[in-house]
């Protein structure tokens, strides 16, 4: 495993916040960004600290790594937990529509949900971390062995029940949450967070494009990320409404990756013989990295499952991402027909 990177980052001190006016819950028109607060920004010393493998964050310690399956339909929302991800992959499903599963370490909530089940690109994505606690509500009997091969430790709610509830006031199957606490305590060798591809720092001072939105299609989904000045976030807008947090505010995340992936019929299907896409994210192709309200054209690489991806600019170097959570839309270009 490769030590973290040290990169030279400004902590920042307090800021003002000016209100921020209200706005609809409808997703903003193309070339229209939200009404955001301004930041007064402050002055402070700048010194050497460790970054976060995921974040680009300052850390003291690397802490294990937990991938929870989290639902992403009207009937599962608000999600609980999303806003203390480090990253959050939005992966293709059955009937065009999206699932998420969102990586905790630096940040770990006391809860996450809804829990739902998982599908075989999960586990093509998890080796990348090492070993990690992986949760989930089950997977389709062929599946199974599959999930037993896989480079995860299971603490599915099916292996480890204990660690489950239904939440009162939702309906199954969107009512599943889990405690992490008692996740991470059934996974006690999960692997800590490790270099998995990703760099943080200034922007590439060339190649960007001015962007208030972009907007990211699935068969039966749709993304916009409007950029935020006040936030210094890309909110996110999920079918035309507002993507909002359990824990309160709207999601949202400094760095949009737009990953586009070959992507193709598996051999799984659910009840109703919609077929499950198996999404390849081994290889290399184009990509999309949205920061700082610009939009960049990158490619990514990724030799193994074991290793990470990196992004580069077109020029070759790195494509860094701004500090913090980071989403992954592993996107195809081509879609899916279920």
């Amino acid at each position: 495993m490769r030590l973290p990177r040290m990169i030279t980052v400004t902590l920042a001190g307090a800021a003002v916040l000016l209100p921020v006016a209200a706005c609809s819950s409808e997703e903003p028109a193309p070339g229209q960004a939200p009404e955001a607060a301004t930041v007064a920004p402050s002055e402070e010393p700048t010194e050497e600290v460790n970054a976060h493998p995921f974040t680009g964050e300052p850390y003291d310690k690397l802490k294990p790594v937990l991938a929870v399956k989290i639902e992403n339909t009207a009937a599962g929302k608000p999600q609980l937990g999303l806003k203390s991800a480090d990253i959050v992959y939005i992966e293709q499903v059955e009937a065009g529509l999206t699932r998420l599963m969102a990586i905790f370490s630096s940040k770990v909530p006391a809860k996450v949900g809804p829990v739902r089940s998982a599908r075989i690109s999960d586990l093509h994505l998890t080796p990348q971390f090492g070993k990690p606690a992986f949760a989930y509500s089950g997977v389709q009997t062929k599946m199974l062995p599959f999930v037993a091969e896989a480079s995860l430790y299971d603490v599915g709610d099916t292996r480890n029940p204990g660690a489950y509830f239904r939440q009162p006031g939702r309906f199954a199957p969107y009512n599943l949450f889990a405690t992490t606490k008692k996740l991470f305590s059934a996974a006690p060798k999960a692997s800590k967070a490790k270099d998995i591809g990703f760099t943080f720092g200034d922007a590439p001072a060339e190649g960007g494009v001015d962007k208030k939105s972009y907007t990211v299609k699935w068969p039966a989904a749709r993304f916009t990320f409007a950029w935020s000045e006040g936030k210094k976030q890309w909110l996110i807008w999920q079918d035309g409404k507002k993507d909002m947090a359990a824990e309160g505010g709207q999601l949202g995340a400094p760095t949009i990756v737009v990953q586009y992936t070959k992507t193709e019929r598996s051999e799984f299907h659910d009840k109703n013989q919609s077929y499950t896409p198996l999404v390849h994210t081994v290889g290399k192709g184009s990509a999309i990295v949205l920061r700082d309200g610009k939009a960049y054209k990158a490619k990514w690489e990724r030799e193994s499952e074991e290793t990470g991806t990196t992004f580069t600019t077109m020029s070759g170097e790195p494509m860094n991402f701004a500090p913090g959570q980071v989403w992954v839309a592993l996107a195809s270009r081509k879609p899916v027909i279920p």
